[in-house]
């Protein structure tokens, strides 16, 4: 290879983005970090922008670790100039931050399920570390609370009809308050006896233990009896699933939502699933932060204040601003929405507690 060719293939390589030496092939990255970059470096197109314009890569790479923590901290927790931008208008315009998106205006802000997901993520984190208890083994004592409870509420009722029987037997036939004590004795029983019809013995940790059932044996053998037997257990696998299923409260609030708008042209379903997930967003990040203040020792009016009002007073400017109503409109819209979110909150626990008996 001749002299000119090989300033040729030198410059050549420069103008992909690469200095290639002559003799050895070699690509030259820059110093300090840095790539020295005319082109793209993932499929070679000439740069125009801070973005190419054929595969979409940054132009300008470092190979920095303040770089490398920033691709960390952008991958657990999406920690970028979107968060900043995103999070201030959920606040503060939510309604806003929903019209934008929705009509396009995107590459400022996150996304709603990536929002959703990074605030679920952390309420499930915070109440697990508030609530912690751990799992015992079912085969452990104390794994039957709720079945000693109504057992001992047998042995009082058993107590009350003894009691009752004994003072019938000391007295007269014609004395003034028997008809009370007699009637007192008939509660005392018919009680002992409902106790008696439902009470099924079962042995838990070698001990038998009296089990009460509703009737219905597929309610009895996947919900009742897993709880009574380990509630705790229970109450940690509600806890998995609400964080696993939480996605779950996207679907079921969608008809609610969907009641209010039907009849208008122009809405469909992705504007209603928008403005269900940034709003579920908020409302997660805003139990975080009532959470944090309770845990740090907030006063209790302060805690209330802040748990019930807040999220009223968001929701009717999230549903005004997104939907670009009137006052009227935005206001029944919300109390419509207040009371749908009640049924969908208790869906969605009958789900999870559907979930966690399996």
């Amino acid at each position: 290879m001749s002299d000119l060719e090989g300033l040729g293939t030198a410059v050549t390589g420069t103008a992909l983005g690469r200095v290639v030496e002559p003799e050895t092939g070699a690509v030259s990255r820059g110093g300090k970090g840095h790539f020295h970059e005319t082109a793209c470096l993932n499929c070679d197109t000439p740069l125009t922008g801070n973005y190419c314009a054929h595969c979409g890569q940054p132009a300008h790479l470092h190979r920095t670790l303040g770089a490398f923590l920033h691709d960390l901290l952008h991958g657990v927790l999406h920690f970028e100039g979107k968060t900043w931008r995103t999070l201030p208008m959920l606040a503060f315009r939510p309604g806003r931050l929903t019209r934008d998106y929705i009509d396009g205006k995107r590459a400022r802000f996150v996304s709603p399920m990536g929002l959703f997901l990074f605030s679920v993520f952390i309420m499930f984190a915070l109440v697990q570390i508030a609530g912690k208890s751990g799992v015992e083994d079912p085969a452990e004592p104390g794994r039957i609370d709720v079945v000693s409870s109504v057992a001992k509420l047998q042995e009082q009722t058993e107590e009350t009809r003894d009691e009752a029987l004994a003072e019938l037997e000391a007295m007269a036939p014609d004395a003034p308050g028997r008809a009370a004590v007699e009637a007192a004795l008939a509660k005392a029983e018919e009680d002992l006896d409902t106790l008696q019809s439902a009470k099924k013995i079962t042995t838990v940790a070698g001990a038998d233990v009296a089990v009460y059932e509703s009737g219905n044996s597929w309610l009895d053998d996947h919900i009742i009896r897993k709880w009574q037997q380990n509630p705790k257990l229970m109450i940690y696998k509600m806890q998995s699933n609400g964080y696993k299923f939480s996605w779950l409260l996207i679907p079921l609030s969608l008809p609610f939502v969907w009641l209010l708008f039907f009849w208008k042209r122009g809405i469909g379903l992705y504007d209603h699933t928008v403005f269900v997930t940034y709003s579920i967003a908020f409302m997660s990040l805003w139990f975080i932060l009532v959470s944090v203040i309770a845990l740090l020792g907030g006063a209790e009016w302060l805690i209330v204040l802040l748990a019930v009002t807040v999220p009223v007073l968001h929701l009717y400017r999230h549903v005004k601003g997104a939907y670009e109503l009137r006052r009227f409109s935005a206001l029944w819209r919300t109390a419509a929405l207040l009371f749908f979110i009640n049924i969908t909150t208790l869906l969605f626990m009958g789900a999870i507690v559907l979930l966690g008996s399996m």
